[in-house]
């Protein structure tokens, strides 16, 4: 029985972490969370923001970078998995 565990049962949850891991990477994209910090100083400064829209947008998304970091960081170090 536990060889037909082994069997069955690894390999999908090998497939399960991979897709962990790709959907935490697309979900918590530092790139994007980035490009959106620079368009929104960039929309500030040329006027089309105000100060209080563009202080409230620049504290979500650095909090938002900051959880991003902290998820690729787990990722890299294997800490984050599906257990079986």
């Amino acid at each position: 029985m536990f060889v037909l565990d082994d069997l069955l049962f690894r390999p999908l949850v090998g497939i399960v972490n991979a897709l962990h891991s790709i959907a935490l990477d697309e979900l918590y994209d530092i790139e994007s969370l980035e490009a959106q910090l620079k368009e929104n100083q960039l929309l500030y400064e040329l006027g089309e923001r105000d100060e209080d829209e563009y202080r409230r947008r620049k504290e979500r998304l650095e909090a938002d970078l900051e959880v991003a970091r902290d998820v690729h960081e787990r990722l890299s170090s294997g800490r984050v998995e599906v257990k079986g």
